[in-house]
């Protein structure tokens, strides 16, 4: 009787062990597939929803080594390139907290990691402006707008080592929140300035997504 008491704990401790072991590499599965993919590209910037301008596009993960963090803001509010409107329009959400993404990366090879700035509304995260600020010198105390987008919706991303613009395209009679397609633009440093390397534009189904009560096709 003991033989077979302790052939059962050995049987009960082998399985509680498989099953231990089984649960740690799933959850080592899961830590890989929220892990980053770009690679030198770090986001900052307060949580904000899916907006209108994203659209299914997906900011850059974090994986890049100790940048000191640029002051968003105030490079927004001293750039002449950057309009008053927007300058205006720029106030924060919730106390000190403004509608602004930050995403670090090596798109220029500048002395220091370039800076995009994207611009956000409060309500909706509704994109408003795209910035790309390069460093003029080692030193980080300058940066240079090379980059700007003020076309809404808008969102800009960094992919390797290219820019990315994503744009929300409209027809008439679409809700903010249900555009008709997205067209996204991907931009490369050469010479000095971005050049435009390739376009994909992408038609959404309209079906159940327009924001609208659907008609019945009867009347009276």
């Amino acid at each position: 009787m003991r033989g077979l008491k302790k052939a059962a704990e050995n049987k009960s401790a082998l399985i509680t062990g498989g099953a231990v072991a089984a649960m740690a590499a799933a959850a080592g599965l899961l830590l890989a597939g929220c892990s980053g993919s770009s690679e030198g590209v770090r986001k900052e910037g307060p949580a904000q929803t899916q907006s209108a301008a994203k659209a299914t596009r997906i900011p850059s993960a974090s994986a890049t080594p100790v940048q000191e963090k640029v002051d968003a803001v105030k490079l927004i509010k001293s750039d002449p390139k950057v309009s008053d409107q927007i300058k205006k329009n720029l106030k924060p959400c919730t106390k000190d907290q403004y509608p602004v993404d930050v995403i670090y990366g090596n798109l220029t090879g500048g002395p220091r990691p370039d800076v995009v700035v994207n611009i956000l509304t409060c309500g909706d995260s509704f994109g408003v402006g795209s910035y790309v600020y390069r460093a003029k010198d080692e030193s980080g105390d300058a940066y240079e707008n090379v980059f700007a987008a003020e076309q809404s919706p808008v969102y800009a991303d960094i992919d390797r080592k290219d820019l990315q613009i994503t744009r929300q395209v409209y027809a008439p009679g679409d809700a903010v929140c249900c555009p008709s397609g997205q067209d996204v633009l991907t931009y490369q440093w050469a010479n000095d300035d971005f050049k435009e390397t390739g376009r994909t534009h992408t038609d959404y189904s309209k079906v159940g997504n327009t924001g609208k009560v659907p008609s019945t096709g009867t009347e009276g």
